[in-house]
């Protein structure tokens, strides 16, 4: 019997976690595995880059889970500084070019999974291709941005970043490069940095920013980035300012890197990405499969789907497809937008919605505020911790949870996530049973605290 061939684009989290599960289901003899990657790594963590950048990761192979040759030994056959150009849906058969040889050819396909990952968003203005300035979605970009660094020398005068954009990256890279000796100015288009949070939150973060050293200028969208003799980057203009600059960061996010499927004629939603079945199946398309950071997934709490850039979803992604695809089974429900983050000591989490997607949405809701500590007060490193919820009307359901803290703060998010996907209502949640003891929390963890008042506010507004 003719073994079946399965094709992989994209050699990165979702892409060989669903080769290697289809490899470890089915044998070489029974179905074939090729996969397409066309930079020089494969599966690792890009979600670490910033503290290979800052010094708290050594090596940049400590963010490597597998390497190409591990993935070979395993059968896979796994052909890197390749990238996929052309996919011919109705032909199924991809064309592919080898970058060090310029050689282009056609390899057919029995099942196809993409996991082309995202891009960075990098506007079209003057100066962004300037020397200095650096995206930092790849490890080959973190290589590119340390090799910069390292180009600036060491003289005595301060060395200045600006980081633009305050989400995830922009604030992660502020803290790598405030490790870094560098003086730091964040450039925000926001009204607050972290638009995941709502804004009163978000405040937090900006105070907690300028208590660090670092400069956060909210509502500057940035304009061009100046050059000097050498062409390299000198300053960072905006139409709130101009700021000085020897390394510029984008940190302004992602978009979903579905070029080549949308040529092909798959269905994208409203974000951009792939849109996919429960088995990650795309739409309409028996056996092409798609996971990772190039599909939009669907919120739970919300009921539409979203676009988010997260390696926790796209091995969950590549274990389904590579299930379904190697002849077992599995489903992805979807999310309710759990993220984490800090900057320095302070601890950034959220999940759920924000006030504005619950709007966005149609539901009516109350929200509370609460402050605490992440430890009992009396016990020595207790530090504030404050905690938003956010609840239906009239059915008190949860919708969203937002803390800003310090140390043990950020991780208590997931009580809020498993109550999220678990339907709870805020009232049910005041009765979960959470470990104590003064070294971990208060007697009533501010999770539960911040439940208490939500509960409140429900009742407040039914009366």
């Amino acid at each position: 019997m003719t073994a079946e061939r399965l094709v992989v684009i994209g050699g990165d989290a979702a892409g060989m976690s669903a080769a290697s599960q289809a490899r470890r289901l089915k044998g070489p003899g029974a179905l074939e595995v090729v996969a397409f990657e066309r930079s020089h790594f494969t599966s690792y963590s890009a979600c670490g880059i910033p503290y290979w950048v800052s010094g708290d990761v050594e090596q940049r192979d400590d963010l490597i889970a597998r390497t190409p040759e591990e993935h070979r030994e395993r059968d896979i056959d796994l052909r890197m500084r390749t990238e996929v150009t052309e996919l011919d849906v109705a032909g199924r058969r991809v064309k592919a070019l080898d970058r060090e040889s310029g050689r282009t050819y056609w390899t057919g396909f029995d099942k196809l999974v993409i996991a082309t990952g995202a891009r960075p968003v990098r506007p079209a203005l003057p100066g962004m291709d300037a020397a200095g300035v650096h995206g930092v979605q790849t490890l080959g970009d973190g290589q590119a941005l340390l090799d910069s660094l390292d180009a600036l020398g060491s003289d005595e005068r301060p060395r200045r970043a600006v980081v633009v954009g305050a989400g995830y990256i922009g604030v992660e890279m502020a803290e790598a490069m405030l490790k870094r000796g560098f003086e730091v100015t964040v450039l925000n288009r926001g009204e607050q940095p972290m638009a995941t949070l709502d804004a009163d939150m978000g405040r937090l973060v900006h105070d907690a920013m300028d208590g660090l050293g670092i400069t956060t200028v909210n509502g500057a969208a940035v304009t061009k980035i100046l050059t000097g003799p050498d062409g390299r980057v000198t300053e960072v203009a905006t139409d709130a300012g101009t700021y000085p600059a020897d390394v510029v960061v984008l940190g302004i996010g992602v978009e979903p890197e579905t070029g080549l499927a949308r040529e092909a004629g798959l269905p994208v939603g409203p974000h951009g990405g792939l849109l996919t079945d429960l088995a990650m199946r795309v739409r309409g398309h028996e056996n092409i499969w798609a996971g990772g950071d190039c599909v939009e997934v669907l919120d739970l709490v919300a009921g539409r789907t979203r676009h988010i850039a997260l390696g926790t979803h796209a091995n969950k992604h590549g274990q389904v497809i590579g299930s379904n695809v190697g002849g077992g089974y599995g489903t992805f429900p979807g999310v309710v937008g759990t993220a984490v983050s800090k900057v320095c000591d302070l601890e950034i989490a959220r999940t759920g919605l924000r006030e504005k997607d619950a709007r966005a949405v149609g539901l009516k809701y109350v929200t509370a505020t609460i402050e605490s500590t992440q430890r009992a007060g009396y016990y020595p490193g207790a530090k504030p911790m404050t905690v938003k919820m956010i609840a239906e009307l009239r059915t008190g359901r949860l919708l969203g949870v937002q803390i800003v803290g310090r140390e043990g703060s950020a991780k208590r998010v997931d009580v809020a996530a498993v109550a999220l996907t678990a339907g709870m209502t805020v009232e049910q949640m005041t009765a979960l049973d959470l470990g104590y003891a003064p070294p971990f929390s208060p007697v009533w963890d501010p999770v539960l605290v911040a439940a208490r008042k939500t509960v409140a506010a429900v009742r407040g507004a039914a009366s």
